[in-house]
């Protein structure tokens, strides 16, 4: 029941995405924390892999380091990991599939993160691809929803990933998966399209915990 009332809260805060707004983290000024650590930023990080790695929050990171927006990090660049923690792995940890998101797609973000069109606030990003192309499953899990008329929406794929995480594949033109298919990360759940009020071929992707939408950008590879 739990899972069900989640689901439903979920479909209702991205129905209304015309009007609610998104929620922004503001950090102030990073702390210095005794005991904190300093770590060296590698190929293929991305911020949410680096949490898991330490096993802290993304967002007690980002506050450490005053990140915010559309912030990316890059290979060389210091971070710093607030408090006394304790590494999950060593530093040729190597996340397995279950720890890490891919872009469903690659191509050109038309629409980030928060940008505005109208009245409308984008929860997730808008990735320009051709009609017809495969998206992909970007991690592992369940699929919990499946609509074809979605209002803004259109031809919309939900998947549960089993730890607090979802994640949403809207404006197809196919959708090649149904309600309780367990996917592996890279099976191709849909196709590219301009449902709902796409004005464009592109994919609308969204990362979301407990409901609450995310950055992509903190959780996609670069």
């Amino acid at each position: 029941m739990k899972k069900i009332s989640l689901i439903l809260l979920f479909i209702a805060l991205l129905s209304g995405c015309a009007t609610a707004p998104v929620a922004h983290y503001t950090p102030s000024a990073a702390p210095v924390s005794t005991g904190a650590l300093r770590y060296t930023v590698k190929s293929g990080d991305t911020l949410w892999s680096i949490s898991r790695v330490y096993d802290i929050d993304l967002k007690t990171l980002l506050h450490a380091n005053s990140l915010q927006g559309s912030t990316l990090i890059s290979t060389g660049q210091v971070l710093l990991i607030p408090g006394r923690v304790k590494e999950r792995a060593s530093s040729v940890y190597k996340p397995s599939t279950k720890d890490t998101f891919i872009w469903p797609v690659r191509g050109r973000v038309v629409s980030p993160f928060g940008a505005k069109i109208g009245k409308v606030i984008n929860k997730g990003v808008d990735i320009e691809a051709r009609e017809g192309t495969s998206i992909l499953a970007s991690r592992a899990g369940k699929v919990v929803y499946c609509d074809a008329y979605l209002k803004g929406f259109g031809k919309t794929v939900i998947l549960d990933h089993g730890d607090r995480y979802q994640t949403v594949y809207s404006y197809n033109s196919e959708i090649l998966s149904k309600v309780g298919d367990e996917v592996t990360q890279g099976y191709v759940i849909a196709r590219v399209g301009r449902t709902g009020r796409a004005q464009e071929s592109c994919l609308h992707f969204e990362i979301r915990k407990d409901g609450e939408p995310q950055n992509p950008a903190y959780y996609l590879p670069r």
